[in-house]
């Protein structure tokens, strides 16, 4: 029983995979419910009803508890535990139909959320399907890192363990569930939509921590974000956000040791580092089926410039695909951000000018213009010091003027207050603060 149990978890949640990343139209979603229903009714043969429920974030049935399992459908998890559900029981007499509702109202995002889960559920014709959450649940022991991940930075950590786990598995030419990787992005995508401003913060003061797969994270943020502005679907900025996660697969690959070498590269270091591109693309061709052909596609394109005048070099004229300039200009402003060993750091004014002198070369004119319009020239969360020697985190751009941000003052506290740097001409930013060195001392404040 417990295998068959277990065996109908993974298409339930499969199935909600599906409906987040597509519809519930979709031919995908009608053969991972057909396969949840026989699931289902194979259990129900042998019982008329059984519950699953939540335990912290384990999965489990009656004194059973799926370890394995729960780690695989963590994200699954969370949603269940946002919506207020720990307990879910299922009803012999159950039709298809209502468990093709009962999926539809899981994917449902969090923002439109109704209030009763039960209700809801009953208002809609699901009668065979009981939610509630675990009365005794104030009272369980949790372990540390198991309390539920409600705040930004909880789910930009959990964010990097996906990118990291998805990039070794690469690496390692395992197989790669696409399905579930595209979930777990959309999770993020979710988040971000909805919180973008701290997941942006974040993202500001995490480069700091300079890792390989910080920055693949970030790009893929900042990817995500300029995509979902610029007004692309949802399907299309899921395509750019994944080609983001794994634009430097080849990089890594060739070799971590020349990454993160102290001091400049030889130019034969720089020769073998640039064949990455090419490389990358190879290891990805053979996901292409589970991520999607722009994964491999912007790989081998990211460094090769609007003019086409980068790397690899090509034998044929070949305009870039907009989702490679795309994450060009975020995979090079990110770089730009983060402190390496072998140039100094730069200041976010200094990154726009340098940005700005590889306009229609390195970078799609109209797109390099659109993305620090949307990012403005100091991002959302920059620490900086005013010409009055006050401490202002930048909380909100100016439409008609990315130079000039709305800034909240944070020290010293008398001076505590909102100002629009673009009203206030004796007022100026004086320069950029590091929130790893001179400026972490007012992180908390911000």
């Amino acid at each position: 029983m417990m295998e068959k149990i277990e065996q109908y978890i993974k298409r339930l949640i499969t199935c909600l995979q599906i409906t987040k990343i597509y519809t519930s139209g979709h031919p995908k979603f009608a053969e991972g419910l057909n396969a949840a229903f026989d699931s289902l009714t194979d259990v129900l043969r042998e019982k008329q009803e059984f519950t699953i429920g939540i335990i912290g974030y384990e999965l489990a049935y009656e004194r059973e508890i799926f370890f394995e399992l729960s780690q695989k459908i963590k994200s699954a998890i969370t949603i269940l535990k946002k919506k207020g559900i720990e307990r879910i029981t299922f009803i012999k007499g159950i039709d298809k139909e209502e468990l093709s509702k009962f999926i539809e109202y899981l994917a449902i995002p969090e923002t439109e959320q109704p209030q009763d889960p039960q209700k809801y559920i009953v208002a809609i014709g699901i009668r065979n399907i009981a939610v509630s959450k675990i009365k005794s649940s104030d009272d369980i022991a949790k372990e540390p890192g198991k309390e539920e991940i409600r705040d930004s930075e909880g789910y930009y950590a959990e964010s990097l363990k996906t990118v990291e786990a998805s990039i070794e598995d690469v690496l390692g030419g395992k197989t790669i569930d696409g399905v579930d990787f595209r979930f777990n992005v959309i999770g993020v995508m979710e988040n971000l939509m909805k919180k973008h401003n701290e997941f942006l913060k974040l993202a500001a003061v995490k480069r700091y921590d300079a890792t390989t797969f910080w920055h693949l994270l970030n790009v893929s943020i900042l990817s995500m974000y300029f995509s979902w502005k610029l007004g692309f679907s949802k399907e299309d900025f899921l395509d750019i956000a994944t080609a983001a996660i794994f634009h430097d697969v080849g990089k890594i690959f060739i070799s971590r040791k020349i990454i993160q070498k102290t001091g400049a590269l030889s130019e034969e270091e720089f020769d073998i580092v640039r064949s990455h591109s090419s490389l990358g693309a190879q290891i990805l061709l053979k996901y292409s089926q589970t991520l999607g052909v722009i994964v491999p596609l912007v790989a081998f394109e990211h460094h090769l410039g609007y003019n086409c005048k980068g790397y690899p070099k090509l034998n044929f004229e070949q305009k870039p695909h907009i989702a490679s300039l795309i994450v060009s200009i975020c995979d090079v402003y990110d770089a730009l951000t983060q402190r390496r060993s072998y140039k100094r750091e730069y200041s976010p004014a200094l990154i726009y000018e340098i940005m700005m002198k590889s306009k229609g070369e390195l970078f799609h004119p109209e797109l390099l213009d659109s993305f620090f319009k949307i990012l403005g020239v100091w991002p959302f969360g920059t620490l900086i010091l005013l010409s009055d020697d006050s401490v202002a985190v930048v909380r909100e751009q100016n439409d008609n003027d990315i130079f000039h941000p709305i800034v909240e003052v944070v020290s010293p506290q008398e001076k505590k207050s909102h100002i629009n740097l673009a009203d206030s001409p004796n007022l100026t930013i004086k320069r950029f603060l590091n929130p790893a060195s001179e400026g972490k001392q007012y992180l908390s404040l911000i």
